[in-house]
């Protein structure tokens, strides 16, 4: 498992089902609403300490997602990608990364060309079952409730960078 992970520069994230549970509330004023899980936050920002980029590739378009990736300070989020994978090329050009350089969580049908790719393709605990075998790691936890979380935690653990980034916890 940790394998995959060791020269990982970039984890690029899909939304709905994995930083969220994949409810989209609607309110009668037509705001939209999701819900995302602080741990899986954090386990962003640790990464991100760890020197490891994070993105978002998501199939929607949503003004919610855009003030979540700015509050996490993620800059590269493409949304209204109906194919991940023309974003996807477009991020390793940009980046001058290659695919065994890129870690990538998805829970959908529109996730599978981009986790065919990746050198860590993972999925939360209910992604789709025609999903799981294109993944690496399928989480404990559901999207939205703690997934994203699991998989920084192993790639900091794989990368040895675990007890750096979590140090000043534990003192």
């Amino acid at each position: 498992m940790y394998a995959h992970v060791k020269d990982i520069k970039l984890l690029l994230l899909d939304v709905d089902g994995v930083l969220t549970d994949g409810r989209i509330i609607y309110d009668s004023n037509r705001i939209e609403s999701k819900f995302f899980n602080v741990k899986d936050g954090h386990g962003i920002k640790m990464v991100q300490r760890a020197g490891i980029e994070v993105g978002i590739i998501s199939g929607r378009e949503s003004m919610v997602v855009a003030n979540r990736a700015q509050e996490l300070g993620i800059t590269c989020v493409y949304q209204k990608a109906l194919d991940k994978l023309t974003p996807y090329l477009r991020i390793l050009a940009e980046k001058g990364l290659e695919d065994s350089q890129v870690a990538f969580m998805g829970d959908d049908i529109i996730d599978v060309p981009v986790m065919r790719r990746v050198a860590f393709a993972a999925a939360p605990a209910d992604a789709l079952d025609y999903v799981l075998p294109y993944a690496h790691f399928v989480a404990r936890n559901r999207g939205g409730w703690g997934a994203v979380r699991e998989v920084c935690d192993l790639i900091l653990k794989g990368q040895g960078k675990w007890e750096e980034i979590t140090a000043k916890y534990f003192a």
